[in-house]
């Protein structure tokens, strides 16, 4: 993997690669998109039948639900899921270096919105001005924010100036809960003050107390993180303290650490990590599920919802929620370990939280083919006990027989090009490579891609041959260099 000491030239070749595999890859695509095109138009679909189906009542009030960051797919996938439902959807999203997002060419969007994206010089106010003009002007019921890492508070500064001047509910938390889950240190002390489990973390503010912490008398295993978006230093899960205690220092050494770029130690966890996605209205959580995680998430399997570990990590939601108070209503994820202790009574699993994220998450494609069950959810936000002529029940929705998901972009080059690379210089063995390309060929085949659509092929393919191949022209164009990128969330990781 490239980083920022890597040659510009070697970004370049990165860059150049994937554009010509994109091109390379088209005439398979395109073969993906007329088939898909075809057999539409032969059989027609279930979600326009099932939308026809349900709009056809009488008693059916169809919304307008605005929902922002349709280029990522969890926005996409909440979109597609409204339109199964019956109801209008609108799209919006910032289109960065003005390459489209692959979701504004969704059916299931009514028009799209391009946003301006929020600037550290001018502040939100002028993409708050523009998303509030969107709302007036559709007429929006219900805007679900289904933001990136690096706009959470400014779509909660939206959600107030919205709220305030309008009849649209949002989806999505205040300011002050947004700012206090956001932050890794602040999380952990809002969790500590609840009275619920947390891992031994330290707040950090300098190099000093970084090696304080580090050679105490109680020699533990901690992973540092910046508190801040630092896309640089994201994926460094680096054990500390190193081997040796020149190796420690040399590490920190590299580490911007200062009162405004604050950090924390969190001791190391030697156990299997999980996340969850949850909508919380008004205090209640109305949709959850877990499933196992990693550093770079891009595969999604549901545990099953009556499994010990998703009744535990539902019991904490709920337990966080209630605890809190104060009516919350928005998007909530959080991320465990699992830590084996030694008990009495043998070994105990104990789940530790280490982050949350006040956002909704991609394991929101593990709910796809339930558009009635999860608007129902969502609409209970308008408070009416009689929503669409249904009663709403406070039975919390769980993925029904969940598929598994994967992206095919990324991992035709992490498990097919990329090791094809290093086995023709001679850096992998070929069966390494061969069984990379089974998996592939395994997810291909009996996997669910968390972009495509039968009904609604264009995404995907948009995303594949115009977004990502413009994101990497920029890069060459900008001499920018990023480390990795996440198909699912369209994010590239500057370095």
């Amino acid at each position: 993997m490239l980083d920022g000491n890597s040659p510009w030239y070697l970004h370049l070749a990165q860059n150049f690669a994937l554009i010509v595999a994109s091109l390379v890859y088209l005439p398979f695509s395109n073969l993906i998109l007329s088939l898909s095109y075809a057999f539409t138009f032969c059989f027609g679909d279930d979600a326009q039948r099932k939308r026809k189906r349900i709009r056809a009542s009488p008693s059916f009030d169809p919304q307008c639900i605005l929902v922002t960051g349709v280029g990522m797919s969890k926005g996409l996938a909440l979109a597609r899921l409204f339109y199964e439902a019956g109801h209008d959807v609108i799209g919006a999203d910032f289109e960065p270096n003005g390459v489209p997002v692959n979701g504004r060419y969704s059916r299931s969007l009514r028009k799209f919105y391009r946003l301006p994206k929020p600037t550290a010089e001018d502040g939100a106010a002028y993409y708050i001005n523009e998303l509030l003009r969107a709302v007036k002007r559709e007429r929006v019921d219900i805007w679900v924010s289904c933001s990136g890492v690096a706009s959470a508070v400014e779509d909660a500064q939206a959600k107030e100036v919205i709220e305030r001047r309008s009849h649209c509910r949002a989806i999505q938390f205040d300011v002050a809960t947004t700012r206090t889950l956001h932050e890794k240190d602040a999380f952990i002390q809002e969790t500590e003050r609840l009275g619920l489990p947390v891992p031994e973390t330290h707040n950090v503010t300098s190099r000093d107390a970084v090696h304080k912490v580090l050679h105490s008398p109680k020699r533990k295993s901690y992973i540092m993180k910046s508190v801040g978006v630092d896309d640089a230093v994201r994926g460094d899960m680096t054990l500390l303290p190193r081997r040796t205690l020149s190796e420690t220092y040399n590490h920190v050494s590299r580490l911007s650490i200062s009162r405004d770029k604050p950090w924390i130690l969190q001791r190391f966890i030697k156990g299997k990590e999980y996340c969850t996605h949850s909508l919380v209205v008004d205090g209640g959580v109305k949709i959850f599920v877990a499933c196992p995680s990693a550093e770079l998430l891009m595969h999604y399997e549901a545990l099953p919802a009556d499994s010990a570990l998703s009744r535990a990590m539902l019991a904490f939601t709920k337990e966080f929620v209630a605890r809190r108070g104060n009516g919350m209503t928005g998007h909530l994820s959080f991320d465990f370990l699992v830590d084996e202790t030694a008990s009495e009574k043998g070994a105990e699993l104990v789940l530790q939280p280490i982050e949350c994220n006040p956002r909704a998450h991609s394991a929101v494609v593990l709910f796809s083919g339930m558009g009635q069950e999860v608007s129902k959810a969502y609409l209970s936000v308008l408070k009416d006990d009689m929503a669409n002529g249904h009663d709403y029940d406070e039975q919390i929705v769980h993925p029904k027989d969940p598929s598994r998901y994967y992206w095919s972009g990324h991992d035709l080059v992490e498990l097919v090009l990329l090791p094809l690379v290093l086995l023709l210089i001679g850096r992998m063995h070929l069966a390494i490579w061969l069984r990379g390309c089974s998996e592939f060929v395994a997810h291909l085949l009996f996997w669910r891609d968390g972009t495509f659509e039968v009904w609604d092929p264009l995404p995907w393919w948009m995303l594949y041959h115009v977004y990502w191949p413009g994101q990497f022209l920029t890069s060459i164009l900008q001499r920018s260099k990023w480390s990795r990128v996440n198909v699912s969330t369209t994010k590239m990781f500057a370095c």
